[in-house]
């Protein structure tokens, strides 16, 4: 066990870590300070999907190699974070043996805040994961401004996309968790991407869907589930990814859509599918 992440009571916690912001150039957007200020946050907000490495090394710690093979993470967010704010991950480990295990995992801050809470899972297990388990068709109610233009059931377009040797070196230079497999050979025999760039790579489908779709208005990550099902995620390899929204909802302060994306290699192989609920805030359109 690396020396910075402790095992108390049958939990893995590890170090607390100071995850940047490497979008709070982007003005306008949730990542900014000032438009983040005008719309109720307390600033310019660290993108969920970007705490996903701060995982890794537990992951791997409680499930090994095999979880980016065929491995899941499915966490609820709860409370955005600021750039260079502590947070740390903790993780329940799965029974010793166990092929095919779920485990709980949870987000926080050293002042108590839950950052978010879900599940971890490798194999098949029984259980449904964190996200799987909510009810995502009992919101559709009411009348939509943003989204009312956007539906369940709508697909996406296939889109190609390619995680770059660049790209990835560019997000080595800010990552809490730099694993020597994101940067040369794994056991796979080649770099592989990070979760973070993962999910990323599986937004290019919605991103050209809503373009054209949807008054401008400011969107964050509510939730994400990462389900690897012939990973890893390769860098420097050509994939497409498509989906479907599944869902639509609302809050006070949000509508928000539910959709399904997955990644393909150019054999049409599935290696990677996501859940993600993305939102939008409704006092925000005259700002986007």
């Amino acid at each position: 066990m690396r020396d910075d992440i402790v095992l108390k009571e049958g939990r893995l916690y590890g170090p607390w870590r100071q995850p940047s912001n490497p979008h709070k150039h982007l003005t306008r957007s949730i990542h900014d300070d000032t438009t983040a200020q005008n719309l109720g946050f307390r600033g310019g907000t660290v993108a969920g999907n970007i705490h996903f490495e701060m995982l890794a090394p537990l992951l791997l710690q409680a499930f090994g190699p095999r979880w980016f093979e065929r491995g899941t993470l499915s966490i609820d967010f709860k409370f955005a974070t600021l750039d260079r704010e502590d947070v740390r991950g903790v993780i329940d480990m799965p029974p010793e043996g166990a092929t095919d295990a779920q485990v709980a995992v949870i987000m926080e801050r050293p002042t108590g805040e839950v950052v978010g809470i879900g599940t971890a899972s490798a194999g098949s297990p029984a259980a449904a994961t964190a996200l799987a388990a909510k009810d995502l068709s009992k919101y559709d109610a009411g009348e939509y401004t943003i989204l009312k233009d956007v539906h369940p059931g709508d697909t996406f377009p296939i889109e190609p996309v390619a995680i770059t040797r660049k790209a990835m070196d560019e997000r080595m230079q800010v990552i809490t968790e730099p694993l020597p497999w994101y940067a040369g050979d794994s056991p796979w025999g080649g770099a592989i991407a990070t979760p973070t760039v993962a999910v990323h790579a599986m937004t290019a489908a919605q991103t050209a869907f809503l373009a054209d779709r949807r008054p401008r208005a400011v969107g964050l990550y509510g939730a994400i589930e990462l389900r690897l099902v012939n990973g890893p995620v390769f860098v420097d390899r050509p994939y497409v990814t498509s989906g479907k929204v599944v869902a639509r909802g609302q809050s006070p302060k949000t509508e928000y859509i539910w959709y399904e994306s997955h990644l393909e290699d150019n054999d049409g192989k599935r290696i990677a599918e996501m859940l993600m609920q993305l939102r939008f805030v409704k006092g925000s359109a005259p700002l986007g």
